[in-house]
């Protein structure tokens, strides 16, 4: 190979991967994500838990978004949210107060109450310190988040607003090891929340993650419906390949029959491409009302 067929080769290839990484990223918001003014806008309002019998020892901040349709009696959808502090943002990735106000106004989602929720942080943490608790509480493969949900969270919500009971009016969403944490709620409980929305989920051996696509494909098929999101440029690590992952976690799933839907990407692991697609995730999730 000559001087200069090695140079040409090798402009190529960096012209190829700048390409690819700038492509990775190139997610823009759409007009759902953006405020809209002439809309009814909901209500955030912030909270702290710290009496966790499920976790003990933790706190955490939460919120609480209440759109400006909400009739106290009537009971109200209900969407939760892992490492909530991020998809409360309205300059943020998910923006999802906003989008949640443009789609309710439109009549393109049902009428919900949001709760976002960080992961729990241990007394000894320092500030600044990444939730301590995060990982055991959103990667183990148990019912331990699902009862923390159903037995500390929703009761304290429901001392203010109607709440529903139904299955069908529940989802939950979450991102990386949120994402699988979603999954794991839905699966240990499907007789409480039927709706998952995952995107760049974890679906690796963290604690054991990487088992679903097997137990899926030899397990009953369970009334719930799934959202994931993923991109080609997501990790890959001792852990595993979360670009592999995901993709086995939606063969499993329409081999089993499952309604699913896994929008594909060039992303990589953060919340660009989630962001960008949230109002067509939520749609589509939402697609039937509460069914």
């Amino acid at each position: 190979m000559t001087t200069q067929i090695r140079l040409l080769t090798a402009t190529l290839l960096l012209t190829v991967s700048a390409f690819a990484a700038n492509a990775a990223d190139d997610y823009k918001h759409g007009p759902d994500s953006q405020f809209n003014p002439n809309v009814p806008q909901g209500e955030v309002t912030k909270h702290s838990w710290n009496e966790s019998k499920v976790f003990p020892g933790t706190t955490r901040d939460y919120w609480i978004y209440v759109p400006k349709q909400y009739d106290a009696s009537k009971p109200a959808r209900v969407m939760i949210f892992q490492d909530g502090g991020g998809y409360v943002r309205t300059n943020g990735e998910y923006r999802v107060p906003i989008v949640f106000d443009n789609l309710i106004a439109r009549k393109e989602l049902p009428v919900m109450i949001g709760v976002f929720i960080n992961p729990g942080q241990t007394a000894d943490a320092k500030a600044g310190d990444r939730p301590k608790n995060r990982s055991f509480e959103y990667d183990t493969l148990s019912d331990a988040y699902s009862r923390f949900l159903l037995e500390e969270i929703f009761p304290e919500v429901g001392k203010k607003y109607n709440l529903t009971t139904n299955a069908s009016e529940r989802a939950i969403c979450g991102a990386s090891s949120g994402g699988i944490c979603a999954f794991t709620v839905a699966w240990e409980r499907p007789d409480q929340f039927s709706k998952v929305l995952s995107s760049i989920g974890s679906f690796v051996n963290i604690r054991g993650g990487h088992v679903y696509p097997f137990v899926i494909r030899k397990t009953e098929r369970k009334p719930i419906r799934v959202f994931l999101q993923d991109g080609s440029n997501d990790l890959d690590n001792a852990h595993g390949n979360w670009w592999l992952a995901n993709q086995n976690m939606a063969l499993a799933l329409k081999f089993a029959g499952y309604d699913y839907q896994f929008v594909t990407g060039d992303g990589g692991h953060n919340g660009k491409h989630a962001g960008a697609i949230m109002p067509e995730a939520l749609k589509w999730l939402w697609r039937d009302g509460s069914n």
